[in-house]
């Protein structure tokens, strides 16, 4: 949530079109919504004060004419009138005040001054690593590879659930599972994070603690009946553990890893890279979370995406970083880095993690503050979070770039201890 300050003038209306312009789309007319509603909050502000003090008036003088014997009939049958005045304007104001608090909750995050202008296509690669792999003729999509190992069942896990659920089997499994203690061991053991397993449910409050609600409430999947929803990444209940809490300065940066599924309804909703496992509707993922103060934001993001790049290295997996373009942020991103991981048997770069700074645009709608010394004033805190990383565009990198001429797959060394084997072999489907 941008800050409310931001609509108190005309300066600071106009300047904060400008910066929302930037995204493209309708962002930067939301800001009109908002200078309106804005101003009749403060129309409505001064007409409930004018009143009153109108009524503190007439209270102070029906209590000096009835110490002094005067009559008082006419003067409490005004202040009667003029109680049901105030009460019609405090409930107009309350309703000013939703009308605001609502719309500031459509508003996107700022873009980041240095956000490249336009959309995907001004996205910029500011660095790489690792050789990408040549697109031979025998090489093959993940989709083929994975029915003839015998490790991905996409036409079994249809017929359970529907498109977009596939089912790991046998070493596929095993692979899944071993990724996820791998990147949680490697955050948590040699980075330094705090391993967090939150639930995979979470209520209204949470989700739009994050700014997936009330924005994205259609993409999400939900349990009417209990008013929850299932989370679409880690980030939602992780980065809500301290919602409406005061953090000591001594305690940031907070870093948090955390694996758990994740449920997007949108998910290949496009007609886009539908198949395979390139677009799911659910999937794991090992997630990084951060909470820092306001001026050690900008360093978090580059620390943060480091240690997400670390795994693809050992992974040995060629990659690239991306830098999004404004038009290409997030709802709630202030600056995104996104890792894509070549893939030679789609021949496509595959994002496999966005690393994002979202400043203090979550934490104002969790109300999440620090102070930065005893009875100093709280300060808003800055998160971060990145994927470290999204496993099933992970396993497809794994796939196509392990296959080898014989139809095995080789195996990361790093993940030749919890698989027990250095290849999955066809003869092992």
């Amino acid at each position: 949530m941008l800050d409310p300050k931001l609509f108190r003038d005309a300066d600071s209306i106009a300047a904060a079109r400008r910066r929302l312009a930037r995204r493209g789309g309708s962002s930067a007319t939301l800001v009109d919504a908002l200078a309106a509603a804005a101003e009749q909050r403060r129309g409505e502000v001064t007409a409930t004060d004018q009143l009153k003090a109108e009524l503190n008036a007439k209270s102070r003088l029906v209590g000096e004419k009835k110490r002094a014997g005067e009559d008082v009939t006419a003067l409490l049958a005004e202040l009667a009138q003029l109680s049901d005045r105030v009460k019609q304007a405090e409930q107009s104001l309350r309703a000013a005040e939703q009308r605001f608090e609502a719309l500031l909750l459509e508003v996107p995050n700022l873009p980041a001054d240095d956000c490249p202008d336009g959309d995907a296509s001004a996205n910029q690669v500011v660095r790489s690593w690792g050789e990408p792999v040549p697109q031979e003729e025998w090489r093959l999509p993940h989709w083929e590879i994975g029915r003839r190992l015998g490790v991905l069942d996409l036409e079994r896990g249809a017929r359970l659930t529907g498109s977009g659920f596939p089912v790991y089997v046998g070493l596929g499994a095993r692979l899944e599972r071993s990724l996820i203690t791998w990147l949680l061991d490697l955050q948590a053991r040699e980075n330094g994070y705090i391993e967090v397993s939150p639930p995979f449910l979470v209520n209204a409050e949470t989700m739009t603690g994050t700014g997936q609600l009330p924005k994205f409430e259609d993409e999400l999947y939900a349990v009417p009946r209990d008013g929850l929803y299932l989370i679409p990444t880690a980030e939602v209940p992780v980065t809500n553990l301290h919602r409406d809490e005061i953090l000591a300065a001594e305690r940031l940066p907070l870093r948090y890893c955390s694996y758990t599924p994740c449920f997007r309804r949108e998910a290949g909703a496009h007609g886009a890279d539908t198949r395979g496992i390139l677009r799911v509707h659910q999937f794991d993922k090992v997630e990084l979370v951060w909470f820092t103060r306001p001026e050690d934001s900008d360093q978090a993001l580059e620390s943060l995406t480091a240690h997400a790049e670390l795994a693809l290295q050992r992974l040995g997996l060629a990659y690239r970083v991306v830098k999004l373009a404004a038009g290409d942020l997030g709802f709630s991103s202030h600056r995104t880095y996104d890792l894509e991981v070549w893939a030679p048997g789609v021949g496509k770069w595959l994002e496999v993690s966005s690393c994002s700074t979202f400043a203090d645009f979550q934490a104002r709608r969790m109300n999440l503050r620090f102070r930065r010394s005893a009875g100093a004033k709280p300060e808003f805190v800055h998160t971060l979070n990145g994927s470290s990383l999204g496993l099933a565009r992970v396993l497809i990198a794994l796939l196509e770039n392990g296959l080898q001429p014989d139809g095995s797959v080789k195996l990361p060394g790093v993940l030749v201890p919890l698989m027990g084997v250095d290849r999955i072999e066809p003869s092992g489907a």
